[in-house]
């Protein structure tokens, strides 16, 4: 994402307005909307580090009281320094940029005291694209031996695929060679000079993200994509990897779980023995849309939505860009100015020509509490469960507190309406009376709290966001703890068998455990057993499944669910069918992909193959060898008069170019007259 330094004028920091909410009403031929929050539905742990953001070494407020004190109040927690592509021309040393503009009062120092004020750890970009692996770790040197600092996490460049090596140069490179491998050289380079100096810091490298430019690209001469060949090269030396996203609208946190999904299948498939340790942080993220509004309530909405589908999925940080960016192209949006500036805070700058300025400097845009909301929805130590909406205009979160009680963010999409949501709870028995209920509204500048309503119904203010806090009905004392991770092993197409570390006790025993399977945000009990294995049968082949283990005790007392597992099973081993899908050729938005069908059974005279996108965003463009149809999501694939025949061990290769909008996962379950292949 291009970066403009702009010069930060100075100004009084504004006092924040009272609230103003709107009046809206519901319509009463409304459909009321159902949400369904699944405690035993388990996702990843709240992470300390999970609400961040970016600072830039050409914003002069960087290191001010007043800026630090308005992330504190925003409950940020990872601040990352120098400034996206800055810091690939940044020397830290000497505090220059050669090529850009360095705003006084941004050095390395100033930055920290601000970090130390805020609260927050520190993310440290070193200078890959005119840097070397010696200045960086000087770099760990002077903050984490000469001044104690304690930085932990350190990202070797910033997005270095864009060095034009495949054909957009935005990002600073002086090296003559600018694969992925002479990338990934280096990160093992500056590891290990890095960790002589400090061991116990983090090493990151920079990734493509799943379905965003240049991903799926092979540039000449490589191996493979970008991250194939980073992750095979460098996988052994680092601890977690970078991605950025600038999703370019405000309905795209759907692609989260595909887009971390791929991402981990890649480090576990090329990053070698113990890829498991390797995080994932989304060290820059902001809505990238600025005729729909980067910094009123539609951003603000997204933004909540996205950080909370990251951190529910295991991100471990999430890093919106930017804390202070200036101002862009303005427009109206949803009734209020915006500014086409991706920053948290106002910067206080004019257009060009003077007609149009920004509020007074640090006053909040809207995605500011979107950040100050999520912090106070899910906190480090809570646990993110299962939560959905059965309509598009909202979008349900929720996460389990340490102490049981159960905190549920609602977002309501809709521009003008009111809409009352029904809330059902499976594996909850929440309180009688009102809960804690906090709501940001469109243009207000503050979030405002209250007591009221219930538990299970609530009505939401258009283009809003709402959290409502809800106690247990009963004391969740004595109760077993939560199984350990569970792991998975002899997956097969119909059967897999799970394992887990036995719950402590709690006043009563341990007699049974209970496995539970995802089904969107309604549980499905697959098992029970007194031990700490269990076999699942009767399961789907080529399907990805979530599940969770609960512990219950002698008086039917119920564990917080186990942290969560996810398996994909597999194909028949066997069949009298085998089918073979490659990706051939790749340009981010479709691919050509090639089918092999091969008939291990009895002679074929004519042969109908099917199978099924997995996701919405996929589609056939066409198809050669065969005749191609898609109804639905199903795709249909009939023989040619000259490839009908099929003799036992006979095969046929077919072709199609297949199109995407988002994570291109790719079919695996095909079926040739109606028998379910294996997939090579």
């Amino acid at each position: 994402m291009p970066k403009v330094p702009l010069r930060i004028a100075s100004a009084v920091l504004l006092t924040l307005a009272a609230l103003n909410v709107p009046t809206a009403y519901a319509a009463d031929d409304v459909t009321p909307v159902t949400v369904t929050v699944n405690a035993r539905a388990a996702l990843a742990a709240v992470p300390e580090t999970g609400i961040g953001t970016n600072h830039a070494i050409w914003d002069s407020q960087l290191g001010t009281d007043e800026t630090a004190d308005l992330l504190k109040g925003a409950g940020v927690k990872l601040l990352r320094y120098p400034g996206g592509s800055y810091s690939d021309i940044y020397h830290w040393a000497d505090h220059t940029a050669p090529g850009g503009y360095v705003a006084p009062n941004t050095d390395f120092d100033t930055f920290m005291r601000g970090v130390r004020r805020t609260g927050a750890q520190a993310m440290v970009t070193a200078n890959y694209g005119t840097g070397t692996a010696a200045e960086a770790a000087a770099w760990v040197r002077y903050a984490n031996v000469t001044k104690s600092y304690g930085v932990k996490y350190w990202e070797i460049g910033n997005e270095n695929y864009g060095n034009g090596h495949y054909g957009d140069p935005w990002e600073a490179d002086d090296h003559a060679d600018k694969s992925p491998a002479e990338y990934a050289r280096h990160v093992v380079a500056y590891a290990d000079a890095m960790k002589a100096v400090d061991p116990g810091i983090k090493i990151g490298a920079v990734l493509t993200t799943p379905a965003n430019w240049p991903d799926g690209l092979v540039g000449g001469g490589d191996e493979g994509t970008w991250n194939k060949v980073v992750l095979s090269i460098a996988g052994p030396k680092i601890d977690f990897v970078i991605l950025h996203w600038y999703p370019g609208g405000f309905d795209k946190a759907g692609q989260v779980p595909d887009m971390i999904h791929l991402t981990r299948r890649q480090i576990a498939e090329y990053a070698g023995p113990g890829s498991e340790r390797i995080g994932i942080s989304m060290t820059e993220f902001n809505t990238g849309s600025n005729s729909n509004g980067t910094n009123t309530q539609p951003g603000a909405l997204a933004a909540a939505d996205a950080y909370a589908t990251l951190l529910a999925n295991g991100v471990f940080t999430v890093d919106w860009w930017n804390t202070r960016n200036g101002i862009g192209k303005v427009t109206e949006v949803e009734g209020h100015t915006d500014y086409g500036d991706f920053g948290l805070l106002s910067s206080g700058t004019c257009t060009s020509d003077g007609s149009v300025c920004e509020p007074a400097l640090n006053t909040p845009f809207a995605p500011y509490y979107a950040l100050r909301m999520m912090s106070v929805f899910a906190r480090p130590g809570d646990r993110f469960v299962g939560a959905a909406s059965d309509q598009a205009k909202v979008s349900a979160h929720a996460v389990r507190r340490p102490n049981g009680d159960l905190a549920v963010l609602l977002i309501n999409t809709s521009s003008d309406t009111s809409l009352p949501v029904t809330i059902d709870y499976s594996g909850f028995n929440p309180a009688s009376g009102a809960p804690a209920v906090l709501t940001h509204t469109n243009g207000a500048t503050d979030i405002a709290g209250s007591t009221s309503g219930s538990a299970t119904s609530r009505t939401l203010p258009p283009l809003s966001l709402t959290t409502i806090v809800v106690r247990p009905a009963s004391a969740q004392t004595g109760l077993p703890g939560a199984p350990g991770q569970p792991t998975v092993s002899n997956v097969t197409d119909r059967t897999a068998v799970i394992s887990w570390p036995a719950a402590s006790a709690g006043t009563r025993p341990v007699v049974k455990y209970e496995v539970h399977r995802h089904n969107g945000a309604v549980g499905e009990q697959l098992g029970e057993t007194a031990g700490n294995s269990f076999t699942v049968g009767n399961l789907k082949p080529g399907t990805r499944y979530t599940v969770n283990v609960i512990a219950r005790d002698s008086g039917g007392g119920v564990s917080p669910a186990s942290p969560p597992l996810t398996f994909t099973t597999g194909t028949p081993a066997s069949s009298s069918c085998a089918v073979r899908l490659t990706d051939q050729s790749d340009w981010g938005s479709g691919y050509v992909g090639a089918i092999d069908i091969v008939n291990n059974g009895a002679p074929i005279n004519g042969w109908t193959l099917n199978f099924d996108w997995p996701r919405t965003w996929q589609s056939l463009g066409s198809g050669w060898s065969a005749v191609w149809t898609q109804n639905g999501s199903n795709v249909k694939v009939v023989n040619e008069p000259g490839n009908g025949s099929l003799p036992t061990g006979a095969s046929t290769t077919i072709g199609f170019v297949g199109n995407y909008s988002g994570p291109n996962v790719l079919p695996t379950v095909f079926t040739l007259n109606g028998t379910v292949c294996t997939t090579r």
